[in-house]
């Protein structure tokens, strides 16, 4: 569904990234590992199209959307949980949600039932300010805008930061749920390793803006995994 072949991306003199390869299939989760400031949200930015690339491609169904723009992107079927959630304070649930239409042809501009099953709070919620919700609600409304707009690719960059450990369940719960369904790939960046492993199909461990470490999760060594989270 989503190939990341060789992407090189630089910060005026810096390389953040360094000929890095990721794949994301449909039905899986491909989680990306690693310390702080290894280049993971790097990744994710230059994946949706917030940052430009020096080198590499990202392909998309055999497609090469490398030099789209991230709306463009978005049309095409790649959402984004950004890190910090990035939800509309002052907009109300169900405004923050509605975000997601502009995406979509006006008959298919509804918030799927699926969000509020998920996330129940949410339908409890839809008159209430997101800048007046929770960490854990704001994350969670922060999915379901994702979701509103049907994607194929969903990348969820460290859902359960700053998370309480009830909702990092929902939030694991959830992900199951998309995975089993088989209608979208998912990029999962995490720090949490433990939530990490119950989720991953795939693995790519990054280390100083490269891949060190990847591959099936049947395949890899899972201490080694860990050694490269450790500080």
């Amino acid at each position: 569904m989503l190939t990341v072949e060789n992407m090189n991306l630089h910060y005026g003199a810096a390389q953040a990234l360094k000929n890095i390869t990721v794949t994301a299939e449909i039905g899986k989760v491909t989680c990306v590992l690693g310390r702080n400031g290894v280049g993971k949200t790097s990744l994710m930015r230059a994946i949706s199209g917030r940052c430009g690339i020096s080198g590499g491609k990202v392909m998309l169904d055999g497609q090469d959307v490398s030099r789209l723009r991230p709306d463009q992107r978005a049309k095409l079927g790649i959402a984004t949980v950004p890190q910090g959630r990035e939800i509309f304070p002052l907009l109300t649930v169900k405004e923050n949600l509605e975000t997601g239409f502009s995406l979509l042809p006006r008959a298919e501009r509804r918030v799927p039932e699926t969000v509020y099953e998920l996330f129940p709070v949410l339908k409890e919620m839809l008159g209430r300010r997101g800048g007046d919700l929770s960490g854990g609600q704001q994350q969670q409304l922060a999915i379901g805008r994702a979701l509103v707009t049907n994607p194929k690719v969903l990348l969820m960059d460290e859902p359960t930061e700053g998370i309480q450990p009830s909702v990092i369940k929902d939030i694991g719960r959830a992900i199951s749920y998309l995975r089993e369904q088989g209608r979208m790939a998912i990029i999962l960046v995490e720090q949490y390793f433990e939530f990490a492993t119950e989720l991953a199909d795939r693995y790519a461990v990054m280390d100083r803006g490269a891949i060190v470490l990847a591959g099936a999760k049947g395949e890899v060594d899972e201490t080694e995994v860990q050694r490269h989270m450790t500080v």
